[in-house]
């Protein structure tokens, strides 16, 4: 019989590319992937878009829509919390004025003797804008003034030689204090002799402020023509703020004892009364304080 030749051991790394028979899987860690194919990190050229741009801009979309989302309701909290703290809208109605409002109503601050209606207008329960109503509270007057009396004060200052930034930084900040005070003390007297008006914080702010009209010429008359005719000066508006303040408050604060018909009744619509006056009264106070240093 012949002799059967035994099979020839394989000799190693004869074919890299051939499995070995004890290898499940094939090992494309070191070479290309299978059949040869080299898989690119990009996307085809022929697509034009980038792996990493088709992955990313979903991602952008969404996170810009979130965003804005985020920026809606960010902005809507925001307007409901300014506008309990602050009624915006309420405020456009006291700066609703006119040029020829703007004159009317400082006439009516120089020679309130003359004016008979003192009552404001209403349409459907809500008071016109003052552009119709001379007797209607704005702030672009006192907001105004109250600018143009620190300038007044600054220009005072500078004729004494003793003009800086930090006294009338002093000057302004003084002034905003006392008028913040004195429309704090009107309300807490108001709610301690319990009076139901339609007076509001804005509405004590704006007639408070109309007496920097009166200051901003008395300082004014001071410096071109002395102290005499400050004083003079000074002393007539100081006259016509107690009369406007006492006409124009006397129908807010004594409005529910004039519907019954008792207008100077009983404890407390005195009380009201007096509270009238006093604040008519605390004006030329205020008037002098804020303005007799800058005129010597």
């Amino acid at each position: 019989m012949g002799r059967v030749k035994a099979p020839k051991r394989r000799q190693r790394g004869s074919n890299p590319n051939m499995a070995s028979p004890h290898q499940l899987f094939d090992d494309t860690s070191a070479g290309p992937g299978i059949h040869g194919v080299e898989y690119p990190n990009h996307a085809s050229p022929a697509l034009g878009i980038p792996t990493e741009a088709f992955l990313s801009e979903p991602m952008s979309n969404f996170a810009m829509a979130y965003g804005s989302s985020l920026a809606s309701q960010g902005k809507e909290m925001v307007d409901k919390n300014i506008d309990r703290i602050i009624p915006v809208n309420k405020l456009k109605y006291y700066f609703a004025v006119d040029t020829v409002y703007v004159g009317k109503k400082i006439g009516l601050l120089v020679f309130p003797y003359m004016h008979q209606n003192w009552e404001v207008r209403y349409q459907q329960d809500t008071p016109v804008a003052p552009r119709f109503d001379v007797n209607a509270p704005d702030l672009y007057i006192p907001v105004m003034a109250f600018i143009t009396y620190i300038l007044v004060a600054g220009l005072a200052l500078g004729t004494q030689n003793s003009f800086s930034p930090e006294i009338l930084g002093m000057q302004a900040s003084s002034a905003l204090a006392w008028l913040i005070v004195e429309v704090f003390a009107v309300l807490l007297s108001l709610y301690l002799v319990t009076v139901n008006t339609d007076l509001t914080t804005v509405d004590l702010i704006a007639f408070a402020g109309y007496k920097y009209v009166g200051m901003i010429a008395g300082v004014l008359s001071g410096l071109l023509f002395g102290k005499t005719v400050y004083y003079f000066v000074l002393s007539w508006f100081c006259i016509c703020i107690v009369v406007f303040m006492i006409r124009t408050l006397r129908l807010k604060i004594l409005s529910e004892a004039a519907a019954q018909g008792v207008l100077v009744r009983g404890a407390r619509n005195q009380l009201r009364m007096y509270l009238t006056m006093a604040i008519a009264a605390v004006q030329p106070i205020f008037m002098y304080w804020l303005t007799y240093h800058l005129v010597r």
